[in-house]
């Protein structure tokens, strides 16, 4: 847990999902405060923290102002984290900003007991915000809707990466921000397109960061090769300073990779990059319906290449609950992509992110969404609440069992000619069986996974040994893999003669 310093008149801070994530909106706001940017101090906390512990920790330095960064999976807790520190200490100057409350904001808590709420992107505002506020203006509106900020006129956040950030979390950077495109399901669908830093200024700031010791980039572009020709001038500069260590995280669009990108990205080495690609859907009339553009030829034949002719690892990612998709729908698109074979297929269930046009399309079919976050859907029109649910324990099984990387060897039984019967066949029977969605202890769920490819998907008993015995030895597990019945029989018998002969 950080500790404010004492002499900050400011403090920005959000709770992240873990320890190893850092915050990149909140960096660009210290970058941008300014003359007050010394006054200022960042603090992260993770959502796993006590609220009344983070509390002590935020007033102990008893700030003019502290700013926080709301998304979906800290609200709860930062809501805390407000009422108390609004009790405790109710001069503390509270603003709140971030996805979470740039939209649909009037009856959330957290605004509630807040002081000042900025919508948006917050990179000026908040810096004049603050501004006013320690200068004896009372601004008149609680509300403060900032405008799209000139990204050429921004200071950069890089700087703000500090050496403990650099050697223990996830580094963010974007080449640019928005995105074109208006799926529906996204927050991105309300900007008006990308724009994109200039290239120079952002390379240079790479060149720092990679000179501080930085080896894991995430981009957080939501179209990194939208524009090939910067794409590929930002694959060159990281090609030129490749080592053992370096990994390079984008978010590719799956239909536009031309000979040019394809000419770099076989030069990359093992390990060293990771693509995540948004599929969503591969059902055209699903994608009409919620404005997603995509060639669903380009996008197979893309995916297909840099999986034969790459070492890239590959995310391919589908959404459980789009409208106008039925389960009979989505396992087709599951069954298309299964066969291109990616490095991990991640299935997401559709969120009613606040702001987002999906909601649209809730009358008509149905919608309904969990009212507490992470607002998943609970049912719509084509599937209902039963089914919804059993859709959402097969992607929790799927991420725990086929993208775990553990089982690559049984994987292939799992999958075999019907990849989504299969695994909702053995995802219903791990539920009935065990009751539970996680915390499988590894010994435990290569027992039940032997049971489940002989008696519920009918695999050759040999096969089974086989490929399960190859994954346990490759999982590092302690022991013998003595995950089947007859295994666990003959020990026991062995075991029984021992004893009598020590006696």
């Amino acid at each position: 847990m950080n500790t404010p310093a004492t002499d900050s008149s400011i403090i920005l801070t959000t709770l992240n999902a873990r320890y190893i994530h850092s915050s990149l909106g909140l960096r660009y706001l210290l970058a941008n405060m300014g003359e007050l940017e010394d006054q200022t101090q960042l603090v992260e906390y993770n959502i796993n923290g006590r609220a009344i512990d983070i509390a002590e920790q935020l007033l102990k330095s008893a700030p003019a102002i502290i700013g926080f960064g709301l998304y979906i999976w800290n609200i709860e807790q930062i809501t805390r984290v407000i009422k108390l520190i609004k009790t405790i200490r109710p001069q503390t100057i509270i603003i709140i900003g971030g996805p979470e409350v740039s939209y649909e904001f009037e009856n959330v808590e957290a605004f509630e007991y807040s002081d000042y709420l900025i919508t948006g992107q917050a990179d000026v505002e908040f810096f004049q915000l603050c501004q006013k506020i320690l200068n004896g203006e009372k601004p008149g509106n609680k509300i403060i809707h900032a405008s799209r900020p000139d990204i050429n006129k921004l200071k950069l956040p890089y700087k703000h990466y500090t050496q403990t950030d650099i050697d223990n979390r996830i580094i963010y950077v974007e080449a640019s921000r928005g995105c074109p495109f208006k799926c529906e399901f996204c927050l991105s669908a309300l900007d008006k397109t990308a724009y994109p830093f200039d290239l120079d200024r952002f390379l240079e700031e790479m060149d720092t960061l990679y000179k501080r010791g930085v080896r894991h980039f995430k981009f957080v572009d939501r179209t990194f090769n939208l524009k090939p020709e910067s794409s590929k001038t930002i694959l060159d500069f990281f090609l030129q300073r490749m080592d053992k260590d370096l990994f390079l995280h984008f978010e590719l669009i799956p239909d536009n990779l031309p000979e040019a990108l394809k000419e770099i990205l076989v030069k990359f080495p093992e390990n060293s990059l990771q693509f995540e690609i948004g599929i969503q859907s591969l059902n055209p009339d699903v994608q009409q319906l919620i404005s997603r553009k995509q060639n669903n030829e380009k996008s197979h034949d893309n995916i297909t290449w840099i999986s034969r002719n790459t070492h890239a690892h590959i995310h391919a990612d589908l959404i459980i609950g789009l409208p106008g998709e039925s389960m009979q729908a989505f396992s087709n698109s599951l069954n298309k992509l299964a066969v291109i074979n990616p490095d991990e297929i991640q299935i997401g269930i559709l969120k009613r992110l606040k702001g987002t046009p999906i909601i649209r399309h809730t009358s008509e079919f149905d919608m309904r969404f969990n009212p507490e976050p992470p607002y998943n859907i609970l049912s719509n029109k084509l599937i209902d609440f039963n089914d919804m649910q059993r859709l959402s324990r097969f992607s929790r099984y799927w991420d725990m069992i086929i993208n775990s990387g553990r089982f690559n060897h049984s994987k292939p039984l799992i999958l075999l000619t019907q990849p989504f019967d299969n695994f909702m066949a053995l995802s219903d029977w791990l539920y009935a069986e065990t009751g539970q969605t996680h915390k499988f202890e590894l010994q435990r769920l290569f027992k039940l996974l032997y049971r489940a490819l002989i008696d519920i998907l009918d695999c050759d008993l040999k096969e089974a040994e086989t490929a399960l015995t190859a994954d346990f030895v490759q999982s590092g597990l302690k022991g013998r893999a003595n995950f089947s019945e007859k295994t666990q029989q003959q020990e026991k018998k062995a075991s029984g003669k021992t004893r009598q002969l020590r006696h």
